[in-house]
Parts: structure tokens; C-alpha cells; sequence
């Protein structure tokens, strides 16, 4: 009887020590992270692209070789998708980054900024702020291009269309190809 009680407890101590290194591993594996939905994979697709398909006047950059910096301003909805996907990626002698920023005045640096939702309340305020520089701005936020945003995404029939303000870019010395201005709707400042 005695052995069958060691037994026991040298069992107890095996399922203890195995539910606490089941703890340990919890507590220091961190929890993997939802991926991005389809929607935002989709338009993480859509920002890479712009990358080639925009073109910046040289005094976007500090130097011929500077990276081209994909900015995501507010909450992210890409979550490490957009860091993944550009992950290695060059435009010619470019390398690509993903930065992101809480605040409007945190931007030094930035080719392409996606305006997330979460800045509704102080998109006015961002959009003057940025006015004038060569940054291509975009969101998914219902007046973006009304007032004054570059590009907005719009999901209509399943399927996600672009609406562009042209002369907002031009402004900011940007030249957008034809191959995202042939499927996209143009639109001006006020009307979209």
C-alpha cells in the first residue's frame, strides 16, 4: 500500500509539474495575433501597389536610396500583414517600411499614409497638416476625398473601387499612373 501511495504522489508531482510548465509556456508564448480581415489584406495589397505606381518628386527623400515608408496613422487594421507583405519588397533601389503613427505632427517620413477610421474626429485637422507634401494619403472613411484626401477606398457589390482626387495630389507633386486612375472614379475636393 505504501508503494501504490508513493506512486500516487510521485504522479500528483508529474501532473503538477506538467500543468505548471503548461502555464510557463502560456505566459511566455505570446498569443499569436487575429490576421487582418480579407477586406484589409486586400487593401494592404492595394498600398504595396500604390508603392509602384505613384510616382514622388526627389525631394520626398533625404537620399536616392532612402526606404519608401508606408505610414498607417491611428489604429491599425493590418495589423503585421502589411509589415509581412512588404517584408524584402524594393521599387528600384527602395526598400519598403511599414511605420505607424499616433498623431499627425509624429510624421516626419512617409510616402504613403493610411488615415485609419479611428481618426475621424481629427481628419480635417490632419489633412491641413499634410497639405502641400508629397505624401499619399488614403482611408476607408466616407468624406475622405471630400475633403481633401487623395485616395479613398469604397466597397460597393463585394468588390473594393478607388476614388481619387487628382488635383489634391498634383498639389502635393504627386503622379499617379494611369493603371490606378483607368478602374478608379475621379473625384475633386467638396463632391465625390
Amino acid at each position: 500500500m505504501l508503494t501504490h501511495r508513493r506512486g500516487w504522489r510521485s504522479g500528483l508531482g508529474r501532473r503538477i509539474g506538467w500543468l505548471l510548465g503548461l502555464v510557463l509556456l502560456a505566459t511566455a508564448t505570446p498569443a499569436a495575433e487575429t490576421p487582418p480581415s480579407a477586406e484589409y489584406q486586400l487593401k494592404a495589397v492595394f498600398l504595396y501597389n500604390f508603392a509602384q505606381f505613384v510616382e514622388w518628386p526627389a525631394r520626398a527623400f533625404a537620399r536616392p536610396d532612402a526606404p519608401l515608408i508606408i505610414g498607417v496613422l491611428g489604429d491599425d487594421p493590418f495589423g503585421p500583414y502589411l509589415d509581412e507583405l512588404v517584408r524584402g519588397e524594393k521599387i528600384g533601389r527602395r526598400t519598403l517600411e511599414v511605420r505607424r503613427f499616433k498623431h499627425t505632427d509624429d510624421i516626419a517620413d512617409c510616402h504613403i499614409l493610411f488615415i485609419s477610421p479611428s481618426e475621424r474626429a481629427t481628419l480635417e485637422k490632419s489633412l491641413d497638416r499634410l497639405g502641400g507634401r508629397p505624401v499619399l494619403t488614403v482611408s476607408d472613411l466616407d468624406t475622405f476625398t471630400r475633403q481633401g484626401g487623395m485616395v479613398r477606398f469604397v466597397t460597393e457589390g463585394g468588390k473594393i473601387r478607388l476614388r481619387i482626387n487628382v488635383a489634391v495630389a498634383k498639389t502635393s507633386d504627386l503622379k499617379i499612373s494611369s493603371k490606378i486612375l483607368g478602374p478608379a472614379t475621379v473625384v475633386t475636393t467638396g463632391k465625390d
